[in-house]
């Protein structure tokens, strides 16, 4: 059966999304890049590891061992943490030491595992504690809100606080878009005007770099769950 998740929005001004779900077998899935980066904790045969996963420029596969049950948190692009610049985490998944049976070290400090329903909580008490902290210029910045910044405090600050550069960031979630307008059923030239590509090579080159499949894939998976 693969890997089985749901996923739900988050009251907390720093996170995204919030996923949990478990693998019902043995197997493997094709992950897009990611712009974003994550907090996962993974529970298998009754020990939980803590991971920092960092933004991934580029699409892979991602094996998967049944009975794993996995938490993880996506934060919005400005959160970060300054004792972790996200520039040493690029296509990493790190493992955080683990403090006891049910808690994990973070910054000279022992958390504990949070769980799907009070993952909020845990992430406030991290943002009171300093340990986890926002920059609205990158916000601002992705939504064209107006500023007064030069663009080298810009590059500055965007690669503190995502470990990636505004235009990759784009990139990336330009590719998606596409890719979630063919696996809608959209036509791959309605989807190169609609994505503003310049052709139907392009698409398909930035697909395949960011997203690991190629709109012909994308459709046909659309029309498989049609």
């Amino acid at each position: 059966m693969g890997f089985i998740s749901v996923e739900r929005g988050s009251d907390s001004p720093f996170v995204e999304k919030i996923y949990h779900g478990y693998s019902a077998g043995e197997g493997s899935t094709v992950r897009p890049a990611e712009s974003h980066w994550h907090m996962v904790f993974s529970k298998f045969r009754g020990r939980v590891q803590t991971f920092m996963v960092g933004p991934l420029t580029s699409a892979g596969v991602v094996p998967f061992t049944e009975g794993a049950e996995i938490l993880w948190l996506k934060f919005k692009h400005g959160t970060f943490m300054p004792h972790l610049p996200l520039g040493n985490f690029l296509d990493q998944e790190t493992s955080l030491p683990e403090a006891s049976g049910n808690s994990f070290w973070l910054n000279g400090s022992a958390w504990q595992f949070p769980d799907f329903e009070n993952a909020d909580t845990f992430v406030n008490r991290l943002a009171r504690r300093d340990i986890l902290i926002f920059d609205p210029l990158v916000s601002a910045v992705l939504q064209n809100q107006p500023h007064d910044y030069s663009p080298r405090t810009v590059r500055h600050r965007f690669l503190r606080a995502t470990g990636l550069s505004r235009n990759q960031i784009l990139q990336i979630e330009r590719a998606q878009r596409a890719a979630a307008l063919l696996e809608q059923g959209l036509p791959i030239l309605d989807t190169v005007s609609e994505t503003g590509y310049f052709d139907q090579p392009h698409l398909t080159r930035a697909l395949k770099l960011w997203v690991g499949q190629t709109p012909f894939q994308l459709l046909r998976e659309s029309a498989k769950s049609a």
